[in-house]
This record gives structure tokens, C-alpha cells and sequence, in this order.
């Protein structure tokens, strides 16, 4: 069985913690956080080893990010490419209760939790996000370091773009495109195109001034977000 190494310590680790456990896919070796109070500290069992920049000596492990904004898990995994830590390290973590269609593909590093569906010929891309409850619809592409809260539902044949974030039951309509590191708020329903950038609430949704309170707007930061080396 491979190791698996998992990098933050929060809530998202202890999900996909149990969720390895139970698929018995990969044996967990241990935590990696940059915060200090946290060495020695563990999950059910499972140790703090260590800060995320000691991840390169751990040559046999395998790496799940178990950061929730993808534009942390975007910056954690570029410096990590950095220190020598490719693509071929990251785990692909599926809940055992998904199923996934044989045409369809989930890239490295991607995290599907329990009850999300996967339609046909649907493309998850890489360290994707999936929270409970997603439905990605026939056809869809989620591109990487998309993150997709609770019950969101994508349409047939939408594009989510690059690290775009879609709140706790927003629902996404067939064909549209939301723009790479776009924010579309919780419950919004979105019946036109998200440009890039660009935060859209309300039903249907509309544009909005950025926020700084967008979890993925604005600088690295957070106890368990901040992917600073």
C-alpha cells in the first residue's frame, strides 16, 4: 500500500483522513503545517510531522492538499514544484461511495468527497476540490484548482474555470462558462457567462465588487491557508 502524506492540518484533512481509511487506497503517514503549535498534535491517530516545506523528504510518499482554497493549493503546489515535488506525487483521493464513469477523468491531486456525482464524459482537472453532494453534469470540464462547496450543481457541458470558487449550493446552467479564479456565491444561480475574476451572487446572479472576505481573493493567509514556505 502507498503512503500518503497530508499537507494542512483542518477540517478537509480530517475528511479525506476518513475517507483513505475507509477505501484503504493509501496508508497515512502523517500531517505537514506550518503552524508550530501544531507538531506532535494529531488527527485520530494520525501525527503533525512537521512544516509543508519538509514535504521533499518524504521521497516515497504520495501528497494530498488538503488546503479548501484553491488558490492556496495553487501557490502550495507551485512552490512545491520548486523543491523538486512533480505532479506524479499527488494523490487522486475518491470517497469510496463516488462512482466514476468510466469516460470520465479526474486528474492528480483532485479530492472527491462522499456523494458527489460524476456524470459521463465529465474532466475534473487537477487538485480539484470536491465537496459532498456535488453533481458535475455530463460533458462538464472543472478545471484545476477549482473549488465546488456543498450541493453545487454544474450543468451539461459547462466550463469551470481555473481555480474558480462556486459557494454552498450555487447552481451553474447548462453550457456556461464560469471564468478562471472567478467567485460565485452560496445559492446563486447562474444563467449567463462568469467572466474572470469576478465575484456574481444572488438569483440569477449578477456581478459584485471583490471582496476581501472571498476566501479565494487576495493574499495567501489563515491559520491553515497560508501556503507560505
Amino acid at each position: 500500500m502507498s503512503e500518503l502524506m497530508l499537507l494542512g492540518m483542518g477540517g478537509l484533512a480530517r475528511e479525506v483522513l476518513a475517507a483513505v481509511r475507509t477505501s484503504g487506497q493509501y496508508d497515512v503517514l502523517g500531517i505537514l503545517d506550518d503552524d508550530p503549535e501544531l507538531l506532535g498534535t494529531t488527527i485520530e491517530g494520525t501525527v503533525v510531522m512537521g512544516a509543508l516545506a519538509d514535504a521533499p523528504a518524504f521521497t516515497k510518499a504520495f501528497f494530498s492538499v488538503c488546503l479548501p482554497s484553491g488558490r492556496d493549493r495553487e501557490g502550495l503546489v507551485g512552490r512545491l514544484s520548486l523543491l523538486g515535488v512533480h505532479e506524479d506525487r499527488y494523490a487522486t483521493v475518491v470517497d469510496p461511495d463516488v462512482r466514476v464513469p468510466r469516460d470520465s477523468r479526474i486528474g492528480p491531486g483532485s479530492i472527491v468527497m462522499r456523494n458527489a456525482t460524476i456524470s459521463p464524459q465529465a474532466r475534473i482537472g487537477r487538485h480539484v476540490l470536491l465537496k459532498p453532494h456535488v453533481n458535475v453534469g455530463c460533458c462538464a470540464q472543472v478545471g484545476d484548482f477549482a473549488t465546488l462547496h456543498p450541493r453545487v450543481s454544474v450543468g451539461e457541458g459547462t466550463r469551470i474555470g481555473r481555480a474558480a470558487h462556486l459557494g454552498m449550493n450555487a447552481g451553474i446552467g447548462d453550457g456556461l462558462v464560469v471564468g478562471d479564479y472567478s467567485y460565485v456565491g452560496m445559492r446563486s444561480a447562474v444563467t449567463h457567462n462568469v467572466p474572470e475574476h469576478e465575484t456574481w451572487a444572488g438569483v440569477p446572479a449578477r456581478a459584485e465588487a471583490a471582496s476581501n472576505e472571498n476566501p479565494d481573493y487576495g493574499p495567501l493567509r489563515g491559520r491553515h491557508g497560508d501556503a507560505t514556505l
